[in-house]
């Protein structure tokens, strides 16, 4: 799950938390709401931290040579 999977939990909780009228038994739709708006916010941190070690990376490229051993 990245950025967009971070927002897509952020926008689905606000709008259970904020915008949902409905009842269904037994579940809290404001809570709900808001467990996945921290979820979102969660993966959110995680895959901007994430994105930011992997701009920090050096690759080194190694060039194998192989001698046959017999020169003519």
């Amino acid at each position: 799950m990245g950025i967009g999977g971070g927002i897509v939990l952020i926008v689905i909780g606000a709008t259970l938390a904020f915008a949902v009228t409905d009842n269904v038994p037994g579940v809290d739709l404001t809570i709900v709401g808001y467990i996945c708006m921290g979820a979102g916010l969660l993966a959110l941190i995680l895959a901007i931290i994430f994105n930011a070690q992997r701009s920090h990376t050096s690759h080194r490229e190694v060039i194998e040579r192989r001698d046959t051993g017999y020169r003519y």
